[in-house]
């Protein structure tokens, strides 16, 4: 996926096609660090990228959505950091289990730990799986849901919601952080100097602390300038910098169409600026979507309607329709404002046949 412009923070791709494992990678462009939604195939991403990953968001442990995890894993283990893994209820046994299918008599002290969230209605329970005792669970702390916000960074926080796939599923939505943006036209309409009371400004706004001492600000006046006392510095804030909503990603994959799920899909992703939704199933196969809790394109629509993304990008089509997958979007009626992105039909590279490898050369 290109960069899209309405971002400042945030570089997202999907390292997907539109009929492969669900797998979005989101780059934070200031630290070089990333995020990963959903884990199917992996063989095709580069270490380096891999290895870049800080937490990875799991949005059920269906085998397309989890079974690359041991792939992950096998590039980070030796490393002395923490993976954050999020997921719904009982996603910490499922990691168990994978983790319990290895021998792990070679661990050193500074292997990795794997600190695994379990997202339930009311709390998140966390689970620390440390590399340096051979990967075994222990239960670590509950922490109370207050909101919907189940991690944040410096630069962007994730929010999720729980659905409904016939098991708990997650959906989420990643929205950048707020930016100090200033004015200059306002700036100049205050006959405001530049100074560092900029930058005290600046840092009072990423604290979200506007209670400090009182700023002196440099006014421009005809002989020169003067300095002047300001108290109320968030006045001060909205009078010469820009409020813009923050740019967004929302991820919707394996979820049925009930109105449960309807009502927390439009709460969560209401004016997401790009949208990621499976769509599994064309509209003459409605009830295929119904019996296997998916979505078809008239709940897509639906969707989008209702949220009205900037952007959408359909994928998870169901393999079924191989050499007909242009049906998709042609049978999307997206709403004023809402620009279709396409994937190609597959992006991970097909295994080489046998007559395909590299033979060695003869022995003299």
């Amino acid at each position: 996926m290109q960069n899209l412009g309405q971002f400042r923070y945030l570089q997202a791709s999907f390292f997907a096609g539109l009929l492969d494992d669900p797998l979005l990678f989101i780059n934070v462009r200031p630290t070089g660090r990333s995020i990963l939604i959903d884990c199917g195939q992996l063989h095709h991403v580069a270490k380096r990228v891999l290895r870049s990953i800080d937490a990875l968001f799991v949005s059920h442990a269906h085998m397309d959505h989890l079974m690359g995890f041991d792939h992950l894993l096998r590039h980070i283990l030796v490393a002395p950091r923490t993976l954050a893994v999020y997921g719904p209820s009982g996603i910490a046994e499922r990691i168990g289990h994978k983790l319990a299918g290895y021998d792990w008599n070679l661990t050193e002290d500074s292997w990795c730990t794997i600190e695994v969230n379990e997202v339930q209605p009311q709390q998140v329970e966390r689970f620390e799986f440390a590399g340096s005792r051979g990967f075994t669970v222990r239960h670590r702390q509950t922490f109370p849901r207050r909101d919907r916000t189940i991690y944040q960074t410096r630069h962007l926080k994730v929010e999720a919601e729980i659905c409904d796939h016939k098991i708990p599923v997650l959906i989420f939505k990643v929205t950048e952080a707020r930016s100090f943006l200033l004015d200059r036209q306002r700036l100049l309409a205050e006959q405001l100097l530049p100074g560092p009371w900029i930058k005290a400004l600046q840092k009072r706004f990423y604290a979200d602390d506007w209670d400090g001492e009182p700023l002196e600000i440099w006014r421009e006046t005809g002989e020169g300038h003067t300095i002047e006392i300001v108290a109320d510095t968030e006045a001060l804030y909205h009078k010469i910098c820009r409020d813009t909503s923050p740019a967004s990603i929302g991820y919707l994959c394996d979820l049925g169409m009930t109105p449960e799920n309807l009502d927390r899909v439009c709460a969560l992703m209401g004016g997401v600026t790009l949208l990621v939704s499976e769509c599994t199933f064309l509209a003459t196969d409605q009830e295929k979507a119904r019996l296997s809790a998916h979505l078809c394109t008239t709940d897509l629509n639906r969707i989008c309607h209702q949220v009205k993304p900037g952007l959408l990008l359909p994928m998870h089509l169901s393999k079924s329709y191989i050499g007909e997958v242009q049906r998709l979007y042609t049978e999307l009626a997206l709403p004023p404002g809402t620009r279709l992105l396409q994937l190609p039909d597959y992006m991970t590279p097909r295994p080489l046949l046998p007559g395909e490898l590299p033979c060695p050369a003869p022995q003299q």
